[in-house]
């Protein structure tokens, strides 16, 4: 088995996903053959990755953390990176993914009697991410401070005890009380989990960190565990994409540019990181319109981005408005973009006959293509290789997606994907539709759409500017942690004190 470390938050969105990222280019960068593992991750922000297994090999989904962590490691995302995958359907329940495949729904409470049940599947996966790699970095979910949750765990302290990994445990000190969180921990949890801890890194720190010795002495007296560093904000993570819907409630309109992006925050938005290529454009501004907003009036293109909950966020779509807001823009000459679900909304209805997403089977849908949709159990998962109809450039991304789209819209499809036609385009040739996502990753599409739209496109090589970010972020946590006693850690494996 390869030598592992395991980082776990004090709590939620304390920067696990990047601090893990970052340590696994700057293991990559050493010359080690490194892998990221999350026995369990929460996210509408989905991936496609590899499912291994001879002639039963395809592909399945996996959090969009893994993806980005798996290619700061050099290498192709599988579906055992993330053997756990609950995707948000509704306020109470999620769809359950194992290994890459839907396992089922549930209800929170259902899913903690489920998750016992799970570990096996969590530990088979661990056992094939190791095969041939010298390290292993593992991100936990949440907190292990959830002692509540503590006896059905498989994302934190269930996982680190049973895979005998170390943890170094993650605060935020952006969101204050950081010596409360951490020495909080040391107090609650029971002593077995306890020895698993080898010490704590803070992140997020702002201005001089020297400021902070006296906090790392409190730590120290109150748990005895030993400071691996402190993280500063690191600037280039605002470069990768967020997995996390929470990071879009933070989100704050910049300066205006010479075409504004309106995207409504759908209540089950899915896959938003479609958005990072437009955001990373010099002449354009992308800004999230939360419900009670109106959409802007000054906007060129709005983009309804997916959603784990068409019919559902459909509805939430009509009561916010955004339905009149959307035709006013259409009639201003606006241009619309629906990708996946946004794509399925543009249409005149869609159908869910058996109950997939919930209890409403059927909604009208905004009528700007005239399509319908119809929701059938298979899903489809897949790396997509495809052409823009309207620019003849290649597209690269995937597909994830419940549901078949007709109509004679379709006709004019905006894309060719794998050979087949997809989507639909209106007949002024302002509203497409899609079920690709990545449609904005494509350098060259993406500068000959924006070109239509009277904008200039700044020449990004968006893929290269992920790789150095990663590169940034690396050479920032060599910086400031002691990456040769975090690495060296993993080296000595970890005995039960």
């Amino acid at each position: 088995m390869a030598r592992a470390i395991m980082l776990q938050g004090t709590g939620s969105d304390v920067g696990k996903t990047v601090l893990v990222a970052g340590l696994c280019r700057a293991a990559r960068n050493r010359g080690l053959k490194v892998r990221p593992f999350k026995p369990q991750n929460m996210s509408n922000n989905a991936a496609v990755a590899d499912i291994p297994g001879g002639n039963k090999a395809g592909q399945g989904e996996i959090g969009r953390g893994q993806w980005l962590q798996a290619l700061a490691c050099g290498v192709r995302p599988t579906v055992h990176m993330n053997p756990v995958l609950l995707k948000p359907q509704s306020d109470i329940g999620s769809q359950v993914v194992v290994q890459g495949k839907v396992y089922g729904e549930a209800r929170a409470r259902d899913y903690q009697a489920m998750k016992a049940g799970l570990m096996d599947a969590v530990l088979d996966s661990w056992a094939k991410v190791g095969e041939g790699a010298d390290l292993v970095i593992v991100e936990g979910a949440g907190s292990p401070a959830e002692i509540n949750l503590r006896s059905r765990d498989i994302a934190n302290m269930g996982f680190a005890t049973r895979a005998n990994v170390p943890v170094i445990l993650v605060g935020d000190i952006d969101r204050g009380g950081v010596i409360a969180s951490v020495a909080g921990t040391h107090l609650i949890l029971p002593e077995e989990d306890r020895r698993m801890i080898a010490g704590y890194l803070i992140n997020k720190f702002r201005g001089d960190v020297s400021l902070f010795d006296d906090g790392i002495s409190a730590i120290e007296k109150f748990t005895g565990w030993r400071c691996f560093g402190v993280v500063p904000w690191l600037k280039a993570a605002g470069r990768l994409p967020s997995e996390d819907s929470v990071v879009l409630e933070r989100l704050a309109s910049g300066e205006k540019r010479a075409l504004k992006v309106a995207v409504p925050m759908l209540a089950r938005i899915a896959n938003f990181d479609d958005l990072d290529p437009l955001k990373a454009e010099p002449q354009v501004e992308v800004v999230f319109v939360p419900p009670g907003k109106p959409l802007p009036q000054d906007a060129g293109l709005v983009v309804i981005p997916g959603s784990k909950s068409t019919i559902g966020d459909l509805v939430k779509f009509r009561e916010n408005g955004w339905d009149r807001d959307l035709a006013a823009h259409r009639k201003r000459g606006g241009h619309v973009v629906g990708i996946c679900g946004g794509y399925q909304m543009l249409g005149r209805v869609v159908r869910d006959p058996d109950g997939i997403e919930g209890s409403v089977t059927e909604a009208e849908g905004l009528g700007l293509l005239d399509i319908e949709t119809v929701m059938e159990p298979e899903k489809t998962v897949r790396n997509s290789s495809a052409r823009s109809v309207q620019f003849g450039l290649p597209l690269e991304g995937y597909e994830i997606h419940l549901g078949r789209t007709t109509g004679p819209d379709t006709a004019r499809p905006s894309a060719i994907l794998n050979g087949a036609e997809d989507g639909a385009v209106s007949a002024d040739g302002k509203v497409i539709g899609t079920y690709l996502h990545g449609l904005f990753s494509a350098d060259a599409f993406r500068a000959a759409y924006l070109e239509s739209l009277g904008v200039r496109g700044g020449g990004i090589d968006y893929r290269a500017d992920v790789e150095r970010a990663l590169d940034e972020v690396a050479a920032e946590l060599e910086r400031h942690l002691d990456c040769d006693a975090i690495f060296g850690l993993a080296r000595q494996g970890w005995l039960a004190r």
